[in-house]
C-alpha cells in the first residue's frame, strides 16, 4: 500500500556519494579500509568508546558479543521480553537459556528492580535495550553485574547519541552493539557497531571480527604473519558501506537536531489528549536524554490500537505496532518459565509507533496529530 506519510523515509545528506566516489579511488573496498577507521576514530573520540569495530548489522555485532563473552550451553543471559529477536537469538545460537525480564510501567525499558531475583549461578549476561533511544538505569544495572560478575552489554540499536548521566549510551557496559539500519537516525542500509569498553575484550574482538585471524594486528606491523587463531566470522562491512555511514556521520548535529525538533512537536501537538486521559506520551526519567529516535503512543487497548492504525492508513498515514514479546514467540513459549510478564504484553497491545524521520515535515507531523485528535472524538 502506498502512503502519503511513510512510517519510515531514509535520509540522504548529499555527503554519502562523495564518500563512496572518494574511498572508490582510493582502490580498496573491501573491509576495514580507511574510511572504516574513519568512522571507528569518530565513535571512540565523540562517545569514548575503548574500542569501535563497524559490522555488517546490529546483529553481527550481538553475535560477535555472545562469542566474546564465552556463552557455553546452558549459560542463562538476561534479556527485556520487549526487544527484537536478535538480542535473544544471538544467544542462543551460542547455546544459551534466555531469562525474559518484564518491561518498567512507565516506560518499555527492562525494569532494573526484578534482575536480582532473576540470577542464578548459570547467568553469564544481563543485556539492557534501550527502547527507543532512552537509558535504562545503568547505575543499577551496572552494579547488579558487579556484584555478580555478570557482563553487561549494552543493546543501543536505537541509541547513537543518547546519553545516561552525560555519559554516551554505549560506553557504560563492557561492551555495546548499535544499529545502522535504514530505521535509525544515521544509517548504511544495514550495517552496526560493535564496542568494547573492556580491554580485556579488546585483542580478541578484533580477531573474531576478522574471521578467527589476527590480521588486524599484521596489517599494523605487530605480527610478521597472520594467520587462523580463534573462531570468528565476516563481521565487518566493505569501505563502501562504511563511506556511505560516513556522510551521515558528518551531518550528525543537524540529522539529531532536526529529529529532536519532530518529536517535541509531536509531544506538543498530542499533550491534550494525554491529560483527557485518552493516550500515553512517552517518557523520559532524569537520568537520561531523549535522542529523536522515535516516537510513540500508548492506547488503551489492542482493539483501539488496532482501529486507530486502520483510521490513520485510510488517510494515507502508515503507523505501526511494535515488538511481540518474545517470552510468548511460536519459538520460545516452551522454554520460557511462565513468569507473567504484565509491562510487556501491554506495550505489545498498546504502543503505536508514528511516523518519524528526519524529512518529515511540520505539516505532516500537524496532520498525523489532527486525524489523532480526530480519532478521539470520534
Amino acid at each position: 500500500m502506498n502512503y502519503r506519510i511513510p512510517f519510515n523515509k531514509p535520509h540522504f545528506t548529499s555527503r554519502e556519494a562523495y564518500h563512496v566516489s572518494a574511498a572508490i579511488s582510493l582502490g580498496k573496498i573491501s573491509g576495514n579500509g580507511v574510511m572504516t577507521q574513519k568512522c571507528h576514530s569518530f565513535f571512540e573520540k565523540k562517545y569514548h568508546f575503548r574500542k569501535a569495530l563497524l559490522t555488517s548489522s546490529c546483529t553481527d555485532a550481538l553475535e560477535m558479543a555472545a562469542i566474546l563473552c564465552d556463552i557455553q550451553p546452558g549459560d542463562e543471559v538476561i534479556i527485556p521480553s520487549f526487544t527484537f529477536v536478535s538480542t535473544a537469538n544471538a544467544f542462543v545460537l551460542r547455546g544459551a537459556k534466555i531469562v525474559f525480564a518484564d518491561s518498567m510501567g512507565d516506560h518499555p525499558n527492562i525494569d532494573a528492580s526484578l534482575l536480582e531475583s532473576l540470577i542464578t549461578p548459570r547467568t553469564k549476561a544481563i543485556i539492557p535495550v534501550h527502547y527507543a533511544g532512552i537509558a535504562c538505569d545503568m547505575d543499577v544495572i551496572m552494579q547488579i553485574g558487579e556484584k555478580h560478575g555478570i557482563l553487561v552489554i549494552e543493546d543501543a540499536a536505537h541509541a547513537i547519541d543518547s546519553y545516561y548521566r552525560k555519559k554516551a549510551l554505549g560506553s557504560i557496559g563492557q561492551m555495546a552493539t548499535f544499529s545502522f539500519h535504514e530505521t535509525k537516525n544515521i544509517t548504511s542500509g544495514e550495517g552496526g557497531l560493535f564496542v568494547v569498553n573492556d580491554s580485556r575484550f579488546i585483542g580478541r574482538s578484533e580477531i573474531i571480527w576478522e574471521k578467527g585471524t589476527n590480521r588486524a594486528a599484521f596489517y599494523r606491523g605487530e605480527v610478521d604473519k597472520y594467520g587462523w587463531v580463534d573462531i570468528g566470522s565476516s563481521f565487518l562491512p566493505s569501505d563502501l558501506t562504511a563511506a556511505f555511514l560516513y556522510g551521515q556521520i558528518e551531518m550528525l548535529g543537524e540529522i539529531q537536531r532536526k529529529r529532536k525538533e519532530i518529536h517535541s512537536r509531536y509531544l506538543s501537538r498530542l499533550s491534550g489528549l494525554e491529560q483527557q486521559a485518552k493516550l500515553s506520551l512517552p517518557t523520559c526519567p532524569d537520568y537520561a536524554t531523549q535522542n529523536g529516535h522515535l516516537f510513540y503512543i500508548l492506547t488503551s487497548g489492542l482493539d483501539e490500537r488496532d482501529q486507530l492504525i486502520r483510521y490513520l492508513g485510510k488517510n494515507g498515514i502508515q503507523a505501526v505496532f511494535h515488538y511481540l514479546p518474545l517470552h510468548s514467540s511460536s519459538f520460545y513459549s516452551n522454554r520460557h518459565d511462565g513468569r507473567e510478564l504484565s509491562n510487556a504484553d501491554r506495550y505489545a497491545r498498546t504502543l503505536i509507533r508514528l511516523p518519524f524521520f528526519y524529512d518529515l515535515t511540520e505539516n505532516e507531523i500537524d496532520e498525523v496529530s489532527d486525524l489523532i485528535h480526530q480519532f478521539y472524538k470520534s
